[in-house]
């Protein structure tokens, strides 16, 4: 954190993201910025930074994000533990052919940031194994809650099945798939106590990262000082046809 005014050069930069609202806790609506440094003939933006404006001093303060550089910087305020003010979350796009995004959640009360939610750190804690399975299935671990699912990969094309298994549906050859990072974090009122939970999608790829199996949706809510895994489910996609 630093004062804007000493460290943060805001003449090269522009407001890339604004919404309002009271995220210090006196009542007061705050003016919350993201500003960056946009490219010349291009949607790519860098060092973005939170700005906090003080809704009652008119003071500025900057917060240097980890990950500053991306498209499509948005904002969004809303409670996410339980003390009637408002958190900020920050969400990136990374641009990367995996849809991966860059999610941060800050707490300013009393002028003072705390990281309540860091996308890496979400990474690292949850890890999947994607193992396909005799008889077209596709088994999906899940690390973190010991927690385990079955896909049925049956009503894939022909011809994509016919390079993984032999005609009596056995495994030509192991293969292994994997869970990309973090692709989506929506802020969902799920209980309507105005409280919101987070609900995370990490997609399910097989052979190679276009080869989409489903998602794993993770939904994490405020634990004392942590947010902790609530529910998971895994979403498959259909297929048209009759069965």
């Amino acid at each position: 954190m630093y004062n804007c005014y000493n460290r943060y050069n805001i003449a090269k930069s522009s407001i890339v993201a604004y919404i309002r609202g009271d995220v210090t806790g006196d009542r007061i609506p705050d003016n919350v910025y993201l500003t960056g440094i946009r490219t010349q003939n291009s949607p790519f933006i860098q060092n973005i930074t939170l700005v906090i404006q003080d809704g009652k001093t008119g003071g500025l303060t900057g917060i240097a994000l980890r990950e500053n550089a991306g498209y499509n910087p948005t904002l969004f305020l809303g409670d996410f533990t339980g003390d009637n003010v408002d958190d900020i979350l920050i969400s990136i796009n990374s641009g990367g052919s995996g849809g991966i995004m860059y999610h941060y959640i800050y707490s300013f009360i009393n002028n003072t940031e705390k990281l309540l939610f860091d996308f890496n750190e979400y990474n690292e804690q949850y890890n999947y194994d994607v193992t396909y399975k005799d008889n077209y299935k596709v088994n999906v671990n899940s690390k973190e809650n010991n927690e385990k699912y079955i896909i049925d990969i049956s009503n894939r094309d022909v011809d994509y099945l016919n390079e993984i298994y032999d005609k009596n549906g056995k495994l030509k050859n192991p293969i292994n798939g994997f869970v990309n990072p973090l692709s989506g974090l929506y802020p969902v009122d799920f209980d309507s106590n105005k409280v919101y939970e987070l609900l995370a999608y990490q997609k399910i790829a097989g052979r190679y990262n276009a080869d989409s199996l489903g998602y794993v949706m993770n939904t994490l809510n405020w634990k004392g000082n942590i947010f902790s895994l609530y529910n998971q489910n895994v979403a498959i996609f259909g297929s048209q046809g009759q069965v």
